[in-house]
């Protein structure tokens, strides 16, 4: 039936009269051509059901009869994309033809009277022209006519594809930090040249999804073009063993000269590739290759140790997100292949020395016990080097693996925050958005905890007495031990201050109170401790992490049932718990030595079976006066409408915190790196915040961008975020004096209060 000239078409028929495109779509379409008929001739039901999903907000599709002929709403219209209009009218199993066998089921069940329903039912369709994943949420019902028949089928679609990539991401990215933590830990405590790098090889074939992986070490021949091979994963040496080493060619000599990553897609068509005779490309017989990826390993000293090579027989396997992670273990298997190194080294030195001690004790019996003495302390010495190293390993690896892992932890938390605002209202995708949200704050205190234990995170020390500060505690921790434990608080008079970060000896103190509260299942008593204390010369050696001088003494003591030498001797590794599973994530004890260490402190243990634990914190003396500690502000979230450039080279994490800032009422401007946001500055447009990155591409830094920032706009308010600072504005372990950092990842609200903080302090300014 067609409108006639100057007659609103919706005005024709009482149950189209409602706002919206697909009321006058219907009203206009000439349904004497589906088996439908004329509007005039449809019955009661279904034109009560057209005027029942044309008022609803939520996709609604019908399938009239047994063609499952379609009409549905506005809201659909959105869901079928580039089908829409040419579904209206049309048969489900003609309109959805790559479907068309679930739609069958899906009307044989309806018009036999019966319901189906489907929760994240995943769906290839073409709503563009192209294959694509979706997921939806799905309620079929049937379609009853005047007699009580099924005459159709009502379909209820929502679409829940964004909540489900949101969470796979999630779960690739914490699989990804799984297996960055597991490959540091390993590589960290192995001083097996071999192991190292199979490790490493093994780790970037599990993080690229590459057919094959290899190290190959940089032993060059007289003609300076000869590798070994060194580890193998994801196939046999077989593979490789009736082929020579490789020679420098054009796709070799970038990688074996440090030069950088070499990354290509398919390598077959890359113009470096089949230029060097005799072979013009792979021998026959290799292991077909089309992606491909290379990445230097450099030695501390520059030198480069050899190249770290992943294939794939299909093109476009490897993105720049795989380049990235392996770069992070490229660094982290030269410090590892530099530590054996050295460990290979002093084990040389140490049987030299062994065999000069066994000649001298056979030529003077009377040395004897004092050339036992000295192996002792040799071996001590040479222990105590080797945990070092461990522990400097694993603090590199933490600090490079920090920065991207909180940067994809920003992108998957910022667009889960503005996800939420289109949920409100959906009780389900709200519960899975904050389910979601928890995951990700997990994620940010591992990697905090991870930062604080390889003394990478950026604090913020106050001079602080430590006896008030605890003094103030003791409410919390009453609450978070338990009536079962008895706590006793002990200040010794004329206390001296200490230069700490307040959040982390707090953060210090609950991680001690709590393991000693797990060490007593059945009570006892936990003492607090804190008194001045002087670290001699005849401590530091038999300390050698101690330093001599004045400290500040915190001392936690338990009742509990204590460490056995084994335990004790690795309480602060990280991951190594003796809780239950579940329990504990091991990293408290790593934590608070990280912390202390970074602080300039020292950190000791005393435990016995059956008698308990002390642990004594030693935080070096400050001279000077003890700073006010300003309670932070947890009022409501408020914007404002001042003028704030965002700079930041992540692309996704600049387009949600482009988004929060907007939501709150800013004005936002935006800058790729250093150099694009000075320009804009330099262009004389107001600006009240500069809200920078601190790591970013590209020869102009942060800090000299806020340099240069403020010189041209003295008022401007500066703010840095990182999910890891480097040295940039992190200096001794601590933030450079008038800093003002905002870590990755954070809240919606944290960010709103920040900025108006760091607003307010520019008012207090001018």
């Amino acid at each position: 039936m067609r409108a006639e000239e100057g007659v609103s078409p919706v005005n024709d028929h009482t149950f189209l009269r409602v706002d919206g495109e697909l009321a006058r779509l219907i009203a206009d379409y000439d349904w004497a051509l589906t088996p439908l008929g004329p509007i005039d001739a449809w019955p009661q039901s279904l034109k009560s059901t057209i005027s029942l999903i044309l008022h609803s907000p939520v996709p609604i599709v019908t399938l009239w009869g047994e063609l499952g002929i379609m009409i549905y709403n506005d809201a659909y219209s959105l869901f079928a994309g580039g089908r829409h209009p040419q579904l209206l009218g049309s048969e489900v199993r003609k309109g959805w033809p790559e479907v068309a066998d679930f739609n069958d089921n899906v009307m044989k069940v309806g018009l036999e009277g019966k319901t189906l329903a489907y929760l994240d039912q995943e769906l290839v369709l073409h709503r563009s022209g192209k294959p694509e994943r979706v997921w939806m949420n799905l309620d079929y019902s049937p379609l009853i006519n005047e007699d009580g028949v099924p005459c159709g089928v009502m379909a209820i679609v929502v679409e829940t594809t964004a909540k489900i990539k949101a969470e796979q991401a999630l779960r690739n990215e914490t699989r990804l930090l799984q297996i960055l933590n597991r490959t540091g830990a390993n590589i960290a405590a192995e001083l097996d040249l071999g192991k190292v790098v199979q490790m490493v090889t093994d780790a970037g074939v599990e993080l690229t999804g590459a057919q094959f992986g290899a190290f190959f070490y940089n032993v060059l021949n007289k003609e300076g073009e000869s590798y070994m091979l060194y580890a193998l994963s994801g196939v046999d040496k077989d593979a490789f063993s009736k082929f020579p080493m490789p020679r420098n060619t054009a796709v070799f000599e970038p990688t074996f000269k440090g030069e950088g990553v070499v990354l290509s897609h398919d390598i077959i068509a890359d113009p470096r590739y089949g230029r060097n005779a005799p072979h013009k490309g792979m021998p026959k017989g290799h292991l077909p290759v089309r992606s491909y990826l290379a990445v230097p390993v450099t030695s501390r000293t520059g030198e480069v140790l050899g190249g770290l090579f992943f294939g794939h027989n299909e093109p476009g396997k490897f993105q720049p997100d795989h380049e990235t992670l392996l770069v992070g273990v490229a660094g982290q298997a030269a410090t590892a292949i530099d530590n054996a190194r050295l460990f290979q080294a002093a084990d040389r030195e140490l049987t030299v020395r062994r065999n000069a001690e066994e000649a001298l004790q056979r030529l003077n019996a009377t040395l004897e016990q004092r050339v036992l003495d000295e192996i002792a302390e040799r071996s001590k010495t040479e222990e105590q080097l080797r945990q070092s190293q461990k522990m400097e390993a694993l603090g590199q690896l933490t600090g490079g693996v920090a920065h991207d892992f909180n940067n994809l932890l920003q992108i998957i938390s910022g667009n889960l925050q503005l996800l939420a605002k289109d949920m409100a209202g959906n009780a389900r995708g709200e519960r899975r958005i904050e389910n979601a949200l928890a995951g990700v704050s997990r994620g940010s205190k591992l990697a905090s905890q991870l930062l604080a234990f390889g003394r990478r995170q950026a604090l913020e020390p106050k001079v602080v007495n430590i006896g008030r500060f605890i003094a103030g505690m003791g409410d919390m921790m009453r609450r978070t031990i338990g009536e079962s434990i008895e706590i006793e608080i002990v200040r010794s008079g004329g206390l001296w201050n200490t230069l700490v970060d307040p959040a982390q000896i707090e953060n210090a103190l609950l991680n001690l109170a709590i393991n000693a509260r797990d060490a007593m299942p059945d009570g006892g008593k936990l003492t607090i401790e804190v008194g001045n204390a002087s670290l001699d010369d005849a401590y530091v050696r038999r300390n050698p992490e101690a330093e001599a001088g004045q400290f500040v003494m915190l001392a936690v003591t338990d009742t509990g049932t204590g460490m056995t030498p084994a335990v004790l001797a690795q309480a602060f590794e990280p991951f190594f718990s003796t809780k239950s599973v579940g329990r504990g994530t091991g990293l408290g004890l790593s934590m608070v030595y990280g912390f202390v260490r970074q602080s300039g402190g020292h950190v000791k243990i005393y435990s016995e079976i059956g008698q308990g634990t002390t642990v004594k914190l030693y935080l070096p003396r400050a001279q000077q006066n003890e700073d006010e500690l300003i309670e932070t502000d947890l009022g409501p979230t408020i914007g404002g409408t001042e003028t704030i450039l965002v700079a930041e080279d992540d692309e996704e994490v600049r387009a949600t915190v482009v988004e929060m800032l907007g939501d709150l009422g800013y004005r936002v401007l935006k800058a790729k790196d250093a150099a694009s946001a000075l320009s804009i500055i330099e262009s004389g447009v107001p600006i009240d915040v500069l809200f920078t990155d601190v790591v970013m591409p590209g020869p102009l830094g942060s800090p000299e961008l806020a340099r240069q920032a403020r010189q041209r706009l003295p008022q401007i308010a500066v703010l840095f975020t990182s999910g890891y600072t480097e040295n940039a504005i992190v200096h001794g372990g601590r933030l450079d004096p008038g800093v003002e950092l905002l870590s990755k990842p954070y809240q919606r609200e944290a960010l709103a209060r920040k900025i108006r903080h760091i607003l307010a302090l520019r008012r207090e300014r001018g």
